[in-house]
């Protein structure tokens, strides 16, 4: 995009419209461009290890809420053994690394370990309490630890029903948290719980290490509640690690339906790609609204309604033409500044990330609400569609702020 083309910016205002209508960007082109966005921006790896069975599936499907996901489905070899699964799939938030059953015979780990060591932020040691052989677990914790001094090391004990009394249930409050609550188990599950721990303290290096219980069962299973220990799993990961997840995979108090925690989803995902894209100092303005009409278009088949040229129209119509045109403004701005060398490739890049992502967490935003309203058969008003929007734009540029200040950490 040649900076004297920038003169009549109200042609990016009809290309962003264009854009919405029909994305027609060259997709060899977009995905190469976001391959280039990803290597800029990389997408935080959480590596889960632990023998067969230990519940690893369990803990990615009761992180990102996917209980009906068929996780399989997502996953992609890395190495001959090791899978990556990125959530959400289209636009990922994070990445889950899981590895093959450690201590199985004629499983040489090295090769996963390797890849593993070379991609992950956060290593999640997935134990089943009652099962006492982890000896290739702790052996893999130990050889990391010693290569990888500062990294953050999380031990999830899982089963725990396993070992409660017959006709036990889950004690709550949940008592992990102190040596009081601890003192209300039954006593088989107390001597597990220390003895399991000792892998931990037989870890070297500096960085972070914790554990947390937890029991994920099925409704069957007829314990309640089914994810037990899941909010303190959360404020484990947010306290060894600094990837923010939480925020980003479960929003705020206001996220709480399975339909808006899935759209939040998507929308951070999106608004991350976008980021990402905006820093690059060649893409355009089509580029990024490209993405944004890919995101529209999940959000609208996530809430069962059609995403054609009379719903965009409609939905641009109410946002109103200062939303637009402001928009558009935002971004011509921050392309003008990235054609500015030395101050273009540092500012124009901050200024181009934090627009295209925040804006396109506020289209996300505003489009959820309007397609809410319309499914419960209410009307859209204008105004509070602009105020969806306007109150998204600074939570967004907020997150990404946080996303992205993690990130270079």
């Amino acid at each position: 995009m040649a900076s004297q083309d920038l003169r009549n910016w109200t042609v990016y205002a009809r290309r962003l419209k264009s854009a919405l209508l029909d994305p027609t960007v060259d997709q060899a082109e977009l995905e190469e461009t976001l391959r280039q966005a990803r290597e800029r921006a990389p997408i935080p790896v959480v590596w889960l290890l632990g023998k067969t069975q230990a519940g690893k599936t369990s803990i990615i499907r009761a992180l990102t809420g996917s209980d009906s996901a068929e996780i399989g489905n997502g996953y992609q070899p890395c190495t001959r053994t090791a899978r990556l699964y990125d959530f959400p799939e289209a636009a990922p938030v994070v990445r889950f690394l899981d590895t093959r059953g450690l201590g199985e015979i004629a499983y040489d780990p090295e090769e996963d370990i390797r890849y593993c060591e070379s991609h992950a932020n956060l290593v999640l040691a997935v134990m089943k309490i009652a099962d006492f052989e982890q000896q290739a677990v702790a052996d893999v914790l130990r050889a990391v630890r010693r290569r990888h001094p500062d990294w953050p090391v999380l031990l999830v004990l899982t089963g725990l029903h396993e070992l409660y009394v017959p006709g036990g249930e889950h004690v709550l409050p949940y008592p992990f948290d102190d040596e009081s609550g601890i003192g209300a188990l039954p006593d088989d599950l107390q001597r597990a719980l220390v003895r399991q721990c000792e892998v931990l303290d037989s870890l070297a290096g500096r960085g972070a290490k914790a554990w947390v219980a937890v029991d994920l069962t099925q409704p069957e299973d007829g314990y309640t509640p089914q994810h037990y220990g899941i909010e303190p799993l959360w404020r484990a990961i947010e306290e060894v690690s600094a990837l923010g997840l939480e925020r980003q995979l479960r929003g705020d108090e206001s996220v709480r339906d399975v339909y808006a925690r899935s759209a939040h989803q998507q929308i951070v995902g999106h608004a991350v790609t976008a980021a990402a894209l905006g820093a690059l100092p060649v893409v355009d303005l089509v580029t990024v609204s490209g993405v944004q009409a890919k995101l529209l278009h999940a959000l609208s088949n996530l809430y069962d309604q059609s995403w054609d040229r009379r719903t965009t129209t409609e939905f641009v119509s109410l946002l109103g033409a200062g939303v637009a045109t402001g928009l558009v403004a935002r971004m011509v701005g921050k392309s003008v500044v990235k054609f500015i060398p030395g101050f273009g490739q540092s500012v124009g890049a901050v200024w181009g990330a934090s627009t295209s992502g925040a804006a396109t967490y506020a289209l996300g935003k505003a489009a959820v609400y309007f397609f809410a309203q319309r499914n419960a058969g209410v009307r859209v008003e204008a105004g509070n569609l602009r105020k969806v929007y306007a109150e998204a734009l600074d939570s967004g540029a907020a997150m990404l702020r946080e996303r992205f200040g993690r990130t270079r950490k």
